[in-house]
């Protein structure tokens, strides 16, 4: 009787067995809270960021084509009979003028236009924009086909010294380009190679911190973003009358050098380890997280019970599987990923279509293209700045909508104020720079958003075409800019539209301000379904 009475609560107890710890509770139990030395090394992973601006806006200073002017004595005295007068100077090519009679005013190896003679080969404008170009296409190629190796084969730090090795080396090589068609191959090659570099760093930074310093270390990069990105005019100005070449060589070796510091001092993410199953390493990468948090002794003799608990859990292919695009097709294969990947991409898109087009407006602004240039890149501090106030204090959906709303106002501010105003111009410029000032905040936030929405099996893939949208967005706006010279609204007024609105794709997403990070697919629909759930819905 006491034995029939025993039974069913021996088997009750048998069929509701304790919950297996997540990687985040396990791994934050073990290192503890986020010590100084490893918000450090959180924060040296992030400084990748000031070595990858330098080589984004590079062509504007290498490729810039220069201002010439006439030699000859007749032109100088003013005949309007000779052959370089004071109106030819005024053209935007020499090409037709006879040899001797004008001169270009700087040496002519201080861009590529002028040493290789682009204007006068025959090839026009495309062959000019054609390395700038090609940057843009490896970052896109890259971003494709490079992403996923973060997530199954490499991880994140080797893809992450990887692609700064690639980016360092091809940037040396390009400082010894003998003609315009391998200068534009090794662009390629440095954008292949930069496609990877911003996402690994902010992907493995943020997974080596505790969840109250993942926003923290996001906004470093922003930050540093912008200090590689203010160092750039500076240093073209230094070497204004020296070779582009130098430009190339004092941007690359030292992040060449980095990418040797970051091997040795940095170690892989423990989440994405376990993930992958391997266990002993993801020990060992906490132990030395541990350890830099004071953990001492007592994470020496530790069992890791609660990293054994996850490791069994997730060993059964959660991971994506061993190909190539693995964790493409796993988000191919459930639709509420894919619906969250098209929103956040297209917005994305929009966001990328300002960010990148509102400086090719910049040089309008003033007539010194080193203060132009340095006006564009200040403005990115404040707003990073201002995402992290954001992440820490607002909704993530709420911040994108009303920073891409605000964004597209004020693009669209830029076509209806009067050019021949007496404070027309002073107006036009207040509201280009706040455009640009809120689409870099909501591109902060986005990539920081894009982190909480994808579990680790898969993150580092969709952060990276998350920033290849707004990539491709920046490929459009040149072709805008073009045709928006004669008419302001193909480019400030296609702006504004298409931020404004491509920016209330994100009211489809998931809110996640407050949430763990997941870790497998498996996870985050089980985390999704109990959120709908709670507000009584049944369907994900």
């Amino acid at each position: 009787m006491a034995d029939a009475a025993i039974t069913p609560l021996l088997t009750s107890h048998e069929a509701k067995p304790a919950k297996a710890p997540s990687i985040d509770d396990a791994i934050e139990t073990y290192i503890g809270a986020t010590g100084a030395r490893q918000l450090l090394r959180a924060m040296l992973l992030a400084f990748v960021w000031a070595f990858e601006a330098p080589q984004v806006f590079m062509s504007v200073f290498t490729d810039a084509e220069p201002t010439w002017h006439c030699t000859s004595v007749e032109a100088a005295a003013g005949d309007p009979g000779s052959s370089c007068s004071p109106a030819a100077s005024a053209a935007a090519s020499p090409c037709a003028l006879p040899p001797g009679t004008w001169e270009w005013d700087r040496p002519a190896g201080t861009s590529v236009v002028s040493e290789w003679a682009l204007k006068c080969s025959g090839g026009g404008p495309a062959l000019v924009s054609l390395p700038a170009s090609s940057f843009f296409a490896g970052n896109l190629a890259g971003g494709f086909l490079l992403t996923t190796l973060a997530d199954t084969h490499l991880g994140r730090r080797k893809m992450l010294v990887l692609s700064l090795v690639a980016m360092s080396v091809t940037g040396v090589l390009t400082a010894f380009s003998p003609n315009v068609w391998v200068y534009a191959a090794l662009r390629f090659v440095c954008g292949f190679g930069r496609s990877m570099v911003g996402t690994s760093a902010m992907v493995l930074s943020t997974e080596l911190v505790g969840k109250w310093w993942r926003n923290t270390v996001s906004v470093a990069g922003f930050v540093f973003f912008t200090v590689g990105f203010v160092s750039l005019p500076a240093l073209a100005y230094t070497f204004r009358e020296a070779s582009w070449r130098n430009m190339y060589l004092w941007t690359s070796l030292p992040s060449l050098c980095y990418a040797v510091l970051l091997y040795f001092l940095v170690q892989e993410s423990p989440r994405w380890l376990l993930v992958r199953g391997r266990k002993q390493e993801a020990i060992e990468a906490v132990r030395q997280i541990a350890s830099l948090n004071g953990g001492g002794e007592d994470i020496t003799t530790s069992s890791f019970s609660m990293l054994d608990a996850c490791d069994v859990d997730l060993r059964d292919g959660v991971a994506g599987g061993e190909g190539m695009f693995a964790t493409l097709r796993s988000i191919w294969e459930r639709r509420w990923a894919l619906q969250r990947l098209a929103a956040i991409t297209t917005a994305s898109f929009g966001v990328g279509m300002v960010y990148y087009g509102m400086p090719l407006n910049v040089g309008s602004l003033s007539s010194d293209i080193y203060l132009s240039v340095a006006y564009n890149a200040v403005a990115e501090l404040p707003s990073s700045i201002l995402s992290w106030l954001l992440m820490g204090r607002f909704n993530r959906r709420s911040s994108v909508v009303a920073l891409t709303a605000a964004s597209g106002l004020c693009s669209l501010a830029c076509v209806v104020i009067p050019e021949e105003a007496v404070t027309g111009a002073d107006l036009r410029l207040a509201a280009e720079l706040s455009s640009f000032f809120a689409s870099c905040a909501a591109y902060d936030v986005m990539l920081m958003y894009s982190i909480e929405l994808f579990p680790t099996s898969v993150r580092n893939s969709a952060v990276g075409l998350v920033r290849q949208a707004a990539v491709l967005g920046g490929v459009v706006a040149p072709m805008l800019v073009a045709v928006g010279r004669e008419r302001s609204f193909w480019s400030f007024g296609v702006f504004g539209l298409a931020v404004g609105f491509l920016g209330l794709f994100v009211t489809c997403l998931p809110e996640t301000k407050g949430r763990s990070l997941s870790d497998t697919m498996e996870e985050e629909e089980e985390e999704a379904a109990a959120v709908l759930s709670s507000s009584g819905v049944d369907d994900i």
